[in-house]
């Protein structure tokens, strides 16, 4: 493995911004791609990011800026995605580089449409790229408390635990603790599923129902995520874990929370166009109920939740008949 490898990443968003605010607490140059070049000369002379996470300053010096995604693949050994996964499709589309032999973590949440894969999933299957080159950065951390230096915690995960290593010792900090897993498949999926999770508890939420409920959809929550990773990927894992418990929790109790803020909407009578307009930011959770209400048709574990949502998004049925019948399927 390379000694001081090159890390460079991808994406403009929010968690883009936080990665890269810890990466620059322990590197001296982070490579930094977003499409937006408006936004690439405002961070060169204003020090943050105009759009996410504005009370994160840069040290400039330290970022290499580019909106030429080839550019930055060619100069990283390390490349860290965290473009929303409905996108991530059309950004790959322009590499033209070899990305085989580069390390990749992903810290999307989320199936690929495309695909239909998890991301790293995807990476290894339409680029070659070996399953141990690829991990996952995941949660329980919200980029607005990074942003504001509060302590979080991060798990990351690989197949190779020295990659694991190696990246959790750039992305650590007095703020910041991480911890590694091998897990790679059950923690990506889980960081999916949590986001439709939190849509569940928004629009239970913006229905009228209190704390009381809030806890028993959470609660039952990581029982239907322990189900439905199972079925995918079956090996000894603790589900009540940080990485997946935890970061469920912080998803769907959190005022930060996009997605529990989307269902939120939603409940009090949003159409899901509409709610979309109104967000700046995308919400995860919507494109994954779709992905993992389809794969859960062949697998075929129990979700009521996961199909709940599913029926209230894509299905356009009324949102207060559906989570009254939801109240009956869980314990």
């Amino acid at each position: 493995m390379i000694k001081n490898p090159k890390i460079a990443v991808f994406g403009g968003g929010s968690w883009a911004t936080a990665i890269v605010k810890m990466l620059c607490e322990n590197l001296n140059e982070v490579g930094w791609y977003m499409r937006n070049e408006n936004a690439i000369d405002y961070i060169k002379i204003n020090e943050h990011n105009p759009n996410y996470l504005s009370s994160a300053e840069f040290d400039v010096s330290k970022l290499l800026l580019s909106n030429d995604i080839n550019e930055l693949v060619n100069y990283a050994d390390v490349l860290i995605f965290a473009i929303p996964s409905a996108f991530l499709k059309g950004e790959l589309d322009k590499i033209s580089e070899n990305i085989s032999e580069k390390i990749i973590f992903s810290a999307i949440k989320g199936i690929v449409p495309e695909s239909g894969l998890i991301v790293g999933e995807h990476f290894h299957k339409m680029y070659q790229v070996p399953i141990e080159n690829i991990g996952v950065i995941t949660g329980p951390c919200h980029a607005e408390e990074v942003a504001m230096e509060r302590l979080s915690y991060l798990t990351i995960a690989c197949q190779d635990r020295k990659k694991a290593r190696m990246l959790s010792k750039y992305i650590s900090s007095d703020y910041i603790k991480t911890k590694t897993s091998d897990d790679i498949i059950g923690t990506e999926y889980a960081a999916m599923l949590k986001n439709i999770y939190a849509i569940a508890a928004g629009i239970a939420h913006g229905l009228g129902y209190g704390d009381n409920f809030q806890s028993v959809i959470m609660s039952n929550s990581i029982r239907e995520m322990k189900r439905f990773i199972k079925k995918v990927h079956k090996m000894k894992r603790n589900i009540n874990n940080s990485a997946y418990l935890g970061d469920l929790l912080v998803t769907g109790y959190s005022v930060f929370s996009r997605n529990r803020m989307f269902g939120n909407m939603i409940g009090k009578g949003y159409t899901v166009k509409s709610a979309m307009m109104e967000m700046s930011m995308v919400a995860e959770g919507y494109y994954a109920a779709k992905s993992a209400y389809l794969l859960n048709e062949k697998n075929g574990a129990k979700t009521p939740i996961i199909d709940a949502v599913y029926a209230v998004l894509y299905q356009h049925k009324n949102p207060k008949q559906i989570f009254k019948k939801l109240t009956e399927e869980l314990d």
